[in-house]
Parts: C-alpha cells; structure tokens; sequence
C-alpha cells in the first residue's frame, strides 16, 4: 500500500504557515517591492523580522529542527518541507528563528555557550565560509590555509558567495591545515568571530538579496575555536552541504504554486479579442504542463524528505529533487511571467523578481551540472538501481 497523505499533525502545520504567510508575510509584499523600486533595500527590515519571529514563536514556531532539548519544536525532515513549501509562496525572505546550522551542534561544553545557543536565540548570526573564487562546486579544491604558531591558528584566504555573510558576527570558515592531505584529513573547521580580523564584502548579484566574500588576511584564531577535530572539517562541511538540499526545491515547490494561481488569475480576468485569456489554448497548456510539473516536484521533494526522515542515503533523491525543481521552477515562473505579458516584466509585480529569484536555484548548493554529474555517477558505479526506491 502507497500512502502519499499527510499526517494529522503534518497537515496542521501546513495549515497554520498559510494562514500565517497569508495574514502577516503576505501583506508585506507591496511595501517590499516599493523598497526596492526605490532602492531602500531588499526584503524585510530587521524589526519587521523580529517581530514576524517573536509572533510565530509565541504560538509554538521555534527552532523547526532544531532539538527539543534545546528549546526547538525537533521537527521530522518531511514536516520541515511542508513548512518551507508554505514560507515559499511569497517572494519575502523569512525563516523561522531558533535555528543553527546542523554542524554546531558538534560544538563542545564552551563553544555551545559562546556560539550555539546564543546563535538559536537569535543573538548571534553565522555563516558556512566554504566556497572559494576557484573552488565552488569543487570544494576539495579550497586553498585557504591555516597554520600554527604558538596556541593559535593564523588563517589566510579569501572565501566567496557566502550566505548571510554580510549580517554575520561569526563565521564557520574551511581551511586547508595540512597541503599533502587535503580533503582527505587536511581540512579543519574554525569558528572565527569577526572582531578577530576578517572583512566581508558585498557581492551585487541580479537577485534583490546579496552574498558576501570573506577576506582573511594573517586572523588569528585560537585552538579552542576548532570545531569538531582537527583535520575532519572536509566531513563536517559536507554533513552541512547534504543535509537540508531537499529544502531548496521545497521552497520552490511553494513559489511555483503561487506563481500558477497568479497565471491562472490573470488567464480568467484578462480579455483580449473579446475573450478572456484563458479561453485560449496556448494559454491553457501553459498552465496544464506547469500543475503537471507542480505534482511532479511535490513527489520528488516530498520523497527525498522521507528518505532523510528515515535514516536513509537521501543524496541521490536530493539530488533529482533540486535538479528538477530548479529547471521546472524557471520554466514556470517564465510561462506565468509571459502569460502576464508586459506588466509581468515591470517592477510593479512581484513575477519579475521570482523571475531572477528562482534562477539561482541552478547554480547555489550544487549546480544542475553537478546534480546530473552526481546522479549518472550513482547509477554508473551502481550505488542505485533503476526502479527502486
């Protein structure tokens, strides 16, 4: 027997994201849109944040992952998506607060006082410093070094396209500790407070939200700072690469859903030649592929949740999952955008953005290139069968 339901509790949450995304995101989206036509900024300010926050937590919405021994709601992976398939339906970039990146928690007795809890607060920010200017989808190919002197590291390099490395007050920096191992117990994980030395620097990009490079010129860090053990950073970047990629399609899942409801408002209202748009074909299967593609991503992500709810190797199934969603996202948000023709191509609504937006969903945290190279080299090496789950 298939069951592809919901459970009780999983359709309840999904329930009250909507209503929360319809009744305090929602409304924020003009406002949001004004800001960046006139060049105020992007997205949401950090008050209207902390309020969004601190609302959502008051009715329970704290920590989705994040272990119920620290304070977290410790939700199953398929649940985390059906939030993250909700928080998609508006273009606003919010998140649930009470988060950390899953590595920290490898964080000991000291550093989860100084790092840890105070980052699932809200009080502290952090970010994952991997990708380097010639090591992107190659990250065993990372040349930031760090070397000791005395009872510190002294780090030097530079990083780039780092999430949330302009906000951040510490970062999660990769460094390469011994040349001849290299990614194979060479590379070690340091948790560097910015005061300790580095810079960041604002990287323009064609989306509204901007990353950073990280510039690190002789920081010294000092041996406690070393997260995890000493040479085994290669396996703790790469738990953090492979831990939440499914999430990626998820969020895309819920912007295509709202994408076709914008379509199919515009496709009903809309009259040219004394009929209304949607009386035409052309349109009409615009709109039929892109449902067929919505259940499609739905099945893949969904399934890809469940692998990583169960225990099980979900790299493959995350890889189908963002390679499709990724595609069939751009493809879509470009049928609704031309469905709505020249006032979908203006600022004035909200396609435009989803428009350079979702694009990015091909290149960050693997690129299609690498989702395909990943998925032939598991059925080439026979790491997966055809036909089988």
């Amino acid at each position: 027997m298939v069951d592809f339901a919901l459970s009780e509790e999983q359709e309840q949450i999904r329930d009250w994201v909507r209503t929360f995304v319809e009744r305090e995101i929602k409304p924020l989206e003009n406002e949001v849109l004004r800001r960046e036509r006139t060049g105020e900024g992007a997205g949401l300010t950090a008050d209207e944040q902390s309020r969004l926050r601190d609302l959502a937590r008051k009715s329970g919405f704290w920590g989705v992952q994040t272990p119920v021994e620290y304070g977290g709601m410790g939700l199953d992976a398929v649940s985390a998506a059906v939030i993250e398939a909700e928080l998609g339906r508006s273009f606003v970039p919010f998140y649930f607060g009470g988060s950390a990146d899953n590595i920290l928690f490898y964080a000991n007795a000291d550093q989860r006082e100084r790092y840890l809890l105070p980052t699932i607060e809200g009080e502290r920010i952090s970010c994952f410093a991997i990708s380097e200017p010639g090591a992107g989808s190659d990250a065993k190919a990372i040349r930031t070094r760090a070397h000791r002197d005395g009872n510190d590291w002294v780090i030097n390099g530079e990083k780039t396209f780092i999430t949330r490395g302009n906000e951040a007050d510490f970062c999660m920096v990769f460094a390469v500790t011994d040349p001849e191992l290299g990614a194979n117990g060479g590379v070690t994980c340091f948790l560097v407070d910015r005061d300790m030395g580095w810079r960041s620097e604002y990287i323009h990009t064609m989306g509204e939200w901007g990353p950073a490079s990280l510039v690190f010129e002789d920081v010294r860090v000092p041996e406690e700072n070393v997260l995890g053990e000493i040479g085994q950073g290669f396996a703790l970047a790469m738990q953090w690469i492979n831990s939440g990629r499914y999430l990626l399609p998820a969020r895309a899942l819920g912007a295509c859903e709202r994408l076709l409801e914008l379509g199919l408002e515009h496709a009903r209202t809309r009259e040219t030649f004394g009929a209304p748009l949607a009386d035409r074909q052309a349109i009409q299967w615009m709109l039929a592929d892109s449902q067929v593609e919505i259940e499609a991503l739905r099945l893949l992500v969904l399934r890809a949740a469940w692998q990583v709810a169960s225990g099980k190797d979900a790299r493959h199934g995350q890889s189908i999952a963002k390679l499709y969603g990724g595609i069939k996202a751009n493809e879509i948000v470009d049928r609704m955008l031309q469905i709505h023709g020249g006032m979908g191509y203006t600022r004035e609504l909200p396609l435009e953005r989803w428009y350079r937006e979702l694009r990015l969903l091909r290149i960050y945290e693997g690129t299609d290139e690498i989702q395909r190279r990943t998925i032939a080299r598991d059925l080439i090496k026979g790491h997966v069968t055809v036909g089988r789950v």
